[in-house]
């Protein structure tokens, strides 16, 4: 099975999940796709995205958040959503599409060391999707 050339990571912010997943997939698949990532209402990206990610070597520095508006349907050849808990955006129906719901890691926690830890589930989880994703690939 061949792995799309251009994938879309989409959640609702993007400063956090998309974006993290972004930058794995770009560190793990290199020039063999084009990875982009966008949110229905694109904030910034999250200090703790960049905090977390550069824990594993992988910078976010030139990393801005994108709205899906702005994205051509035609420059994506799948969508892969990660949200969880809150409503996921539904645009660009015309492409194919999978769900990974990971819980937003920005979500409220009892402290720093909370929501930090929250941070590096995320991470770890969108990698080992992605993992599993190239070994069926």
């Amino acid at each position: 099975m061949q792995p799309p050339k251009r994938v879309l990571f989409l959640c609702v912010a993007n400063s956090a999940r998309s974006q993290m997943a972004e930058a794995w997939a770009r560190h793990m698949f290199g020039q063999l796709m084009t990875v982009l990532s966008a949110g229905s209402q694109p904030t910034q990206v999250h200090p703790l995205s960049r905090q977390v990610m550069q824990e594993v070597g992988i910078s976010l520095d030139h990393h801005r958040s994108t709205s899906v508006a702005a994205i051509d349907p035609q420059s994506v050849d799948l969508v892969i959503t990660l949200c969880a808990d809150e409503v996921c955006p539904a645009p660009l129906a015309q492409v194919p599409h999978l769900h990974w719901p990971i819980a937003d890691p920005a979500r409220p926690a009892a402290d720093d060391a909370t929501l930090l830890a929250q941070f590096r589930q995320a991470r770890e989880e969108i990698r080992s999707k992605l993992e599993r994703w190239a070994a069926r690939a």
